[in-house]
């Protein structure tokens, strides 16, 4: 009998356990309601900011080219991130870091709770096939492996993610653990999250890390915990996230037309909550934006004068493209506003800046391009005029 009662306790020692560990963090697929049939639903479009209606305690919708905002709702709130730190794990590794290089998990890392992919403490395995570990199956494991091969420590590393967090220009954003478990000093922002995704995005590598449904890791099929990439037209990436103090959380990016967005939610009662209101975010940008193309990198701006230049006019171009999502009222507000001088002084250098092209609307820049030289003009020196005057005293010499 109290073998029996000592057998009970522990599988219940166990259950507890597990559902607090599941609390803790997860990254569950399992939930309550089929995901499938919220997106037979009517999308919601041509529809005015105010009339989105959202349960998700913080979310935005970011244009990845311009940056703009096209939906907030307390966007600048610091929150719990959970697992969607990943993405900076991520960034780091992959700037820092090669795919062929060997990873020893520490027993740390092997003994991690939450999410995993069942490392074992004294292997080796190989920082590319983490890296599909951590961002699909939100592996904690493999996020603390990554971070101590590549910071030394995971306080290290944390360090190195919190100045690239500044770099990119995430301000209202700390960092302590590669993975993102519940901790008052680890936050971030909706703001903040989509500026390192849409940083991230111009990674060829990570964009193919975060649309991969299904790969092999380890000889076992493991599949991506985003379900919007099998769910909405177009969806590829990014990353999920759930702890008990951050709720569920996802980052979507998707692609129509040609045209790439962001779409974050944090603290979600659930995956299907996640999902349903990500899919209401998409289809309002979707469907009452449209992104337009205004210049494109090394396209010519105008001719300009340069003064004392042994050329008397430079040509000048854009530095950058700019494409801009606007609604259909926007597009005859926009304005285009030239900040550039009619005349330069020599020597010019190839590629100096001589002017910015800013796009406005209702007083707010949206887009800005530099204004660049693509070559060089020297300056009419001493010697320039001894010629001038040598060859004209030559030619008045011969005439006589």
């Amino acid at each position: 009998m109290l073998k029996t009662f000592k057998i009970l306790l522990l599988v219940f020692a166990i259950l507890i356990n597990m559902i607090c560990t599941n609390l803790a963090c997860a990254d569950d697929i399992n939930d309550d309601e089929p995901i499938g049939e919220l997106f037979e639903q009517d999308s919601v479009e041509t529809m005015g900011n105010n009339r989105i209606n959202i349960s998700a305690g913080a979310a935005i919708v970011m244009d990845t080219v311009s940056g703009r905002v096209l939906y907030e709702k307390n966007a600048y709130k610091r929150s719990s991130i959970a697992s969607t730190t990943k993405i900076m794990t991520a960034i780091v590794a992959l700037e820092n870091g090669r795919d062929d290089e060997d990873v020893v998990v520490s027993k740390r890392a092997a003994s991690i709770s939450g999410s995993q992919v069942n490392l074992q403490e004294g292997k080796t395995y190989k920082l590319g096939d983490l890296m599909y570990a951590m961002m699909l199956r939100s592996g904690n494991d493999a996020a603390i492996a990554i971070a101590e091969h590549i910071g030394g420590s995971i306080e290290a590393f944390a360090e190195i993610m919190n100045r690239k967090a500044a770099e990119i220009g995430a301000t209202n954003t700390n960092f302590v653990t590669p993975h993102g478990l519940d901790n008052p000093q680890h936050f971030s922002t909706p703001y903040d999250l989509a500026l390192i995704t849409q940083y991230a995005l111009r990674n060829e590598k990570f964009c193919k890390i975060v649309g991969t449904k299904n790969a092999i890791f380890l000889g076992n099929n493991i599949t991506n915990t985003n379900e919007m990439l099998s769910l909405y037209p177009g969806a590829d990436g990014v990353k999920t996230g759930y702890t008990g103090q951050a709720g569920r959380c996802l980052v979507t990016s998707a692609t129509q037309n040609g045209w790439r967005i962001i779409a974050v939610v944090l603290n979600c009662s659930s995956r299907s909550t996640r999902a349903k209101n990500s899919k209401i975010l998409l289809d309002y940008a979707f469907g009452n934006y449209k992104s337009y193309e205004y210049l494109k990198e090394g396209q010519e701006i105008s001719e300009i004068k340069v003064h004392k230049g042994l050329k008397g006019n430079i040509s000048v171009f854009s530095d950058r493209d700019i494409s801009i999502p606007l609604k259909q009222d926007e597009v005859d507000k926009l304005q285009t506003v030239y900040n550039i001088s009619k005349e330069i002084e020599a020597p010019v250098k190839i590629y100096s800046k001589v002017g910015t092209i800013d796009y406005i609307l209702d007083g707010k820049i949206l887009a800005s391009a530099d204004i660049i030289t693509h070559d060089e003009i020297d300056r009419k020196d001493f010697y320039y005029y001894f010629n001038m005057i040598f060859k004209s005293w030559t030619g008045l010499v011969r005439a006589k």
